[in-house]
């Protein structure tokens, strides 16, 4: 399914081939997030990803380098996350060299200049203040807070708005210098491209150059914060989110995990979709995920509820928990939920982007890279005991953890319902 080779001082560069493809997708995934950071320097990864499509070398402006890629009909973005930032484009496969050579420019040749550093910090302080205006998101952000802390792990990744206007220009460009070293690079190429013609590209558009090795501290002992964090808006729905810690990402039962999250809230046919919205009607959407850092990670639920109906939903979300740590799951259950997990990750596949996704994210983050096959197998193996042993371990009441935002009225007593029948 995938080639790879490690350039000497310079990327990884990983690839997957996909005959008869008219696309192409590259994925250069950079080993720096906002785990790097300290409190003085919060929000100066994702600053980072901001700046470099302000302007590079070859492209002095972010017009350049967008019509770079959307002149040819291509789209590209870049996220921030905690342990890595990606960058990524997806062209006709024709434009594979134009691709690699935008993500070689984003990456090691960005400007980092005074003026659009300080223009772009009213742009973040933005972007915070909508994430903070969108109950739902602000939810998230105060269960990060309540399961692994004040630490990196449960900062926003953004930083907060004072931050962003203090952090200094040099401290932004300290941490592209260290940081965003070619060395320090996964590229994955997904198409129609030979690998010996990704290495090539990717060896001309990065070059070379080694970087620190990403440190962080070790994950708090979770969960770390309080154990009910609430956010007061006299909003008409409430945003609830309620979790456990969970596994690492390369837990030996992780993929036990990934058939529990399916059964529990993964999709329309999960016991909370049927249960909580199409039973009760106590929800328009609520679903189950996966939070999986190096060292932890949590089994989080979220739903949107009426006010007056939050302590209902709580129950009645706990209660699929326990149902899952005291029931055996069903057979007939438990291979639809396998079922639903392996024909996704089939169809996915098709897609160029996901399929740079699947192999630049295990290469930069796991421990071995999975093919289709290794993990339609992991999937299959998973059976009911393991499934009830590990939701056993879960699910404790003091490992619960609560983040809510809604009407200051609807707040009262939650903490006393956060309990596991």
């Amino acid at each position: 399914m995938f080639d790879r080779t490690v350039l000497p001082k310079g990327p990884r560069v990983i690839s997957a081939r996909l005959p008869g493809s008219r696309a192409v997708s590259v994925a250069a995934y950079v080993l720096a997030g906002s785990r790097m950071e300290s409190s003085a320097d919060a929000g100066v990864a994702h600053f980072m990803e901001h700046l470099t499509f302000k302007g590079t070398a070859a492209y002095p402006s972010s017009r350049a380098i967008s019509e770079a890629i959307e002149g040819v009909g291509g789209s590209f973005n870049a996220a921030t996350d905690r342990e890595s930032t990606v960058y990524w484009v997806r062209v006709p496969r024709r434009e594979a060299t134009r691709a690699m050579d935008v993500l070689g420019e984003l990456v090691v040749r960005p400007r980092l200049e005074n003026a659009e550093i300080d223009q772009e910090r009213a742009v973040i302080v933005e972007e915070i203040r909508s994430y903070l205006d969108d109950p739902a998101e602000y939810a998230q952000m105060l269960f990060q807070q309540a399961m692994f802390g004040d630490g990196p792990l449960g900062r926003e990744i953004c930083g907060d708005e004072a931050g962003i206007r203090a952090l200094p220009a040099d401290t932004i460009r300290s941490f592209w210098q260290s940081a965003y070293r070619p060395a320090n690079t996964v590229v994955a190429v997904a198409g129609d491209v030979d690998h010996a013609t990704a290495v090539e590209l990717a060896s001309a558009a990065f070059g070379t150059g080694n970087g620190d090795t990403p440190r962080w501290e070790p994950s708090p002992s979770l969960p770390a914060g309080p154990r009910l964090l609430v956010g007061k808006r006299d909003t008409s729905q409430a945003q609830l989110c309620v979790g456990v810690p969970a596994l690492p990402r390369d837990h030996p039962d992780a993929w036990t995990l990934a058939v529990l999250n399916a059964i529990l809230g993964d999709g329309m046919s999960s016991r909370l979709f049927l249960s909580v919205r199409e039973e009760q009607g106590l929800a328009y959407d609520v679903s189950s995920g996966i939070v999986e850092y190096a060292d932890s990670g949590a089994l989080e639920v979220s739903a949107g509820v009426d006010p007056a109906q939050l302590a209902a939903a709580l129950t009645a979300i706990l209660a699929e928990l326990a149902r899952l740590r005291d029931e055996v799951v069903p057979p007939d259950e438990l291979e639809k939920a396998k079922a639903y997990l392996a024909g996704g990750m089939e169809l996915r596949m098709d897609d160029t982007r996901h399929l740079a996704s699947w192999i630049g994210g295990q290469e930069a983050l796991h421990d071995c890279v999975y093919t289709l096959d290794d993990a339609l197998a992991a999937v299959e193996g998973v059976d009911a005991a393991a499934i009830r042993r590990l939701a056993g371990e879960l699910f404790l009441d003091d490992a619960l953890r609560l983040a809510v935002v809604g009407p200051a009225r609807s707040l009262r007593g939650l903490e006393t319902k956060l309990r596991l029948p």
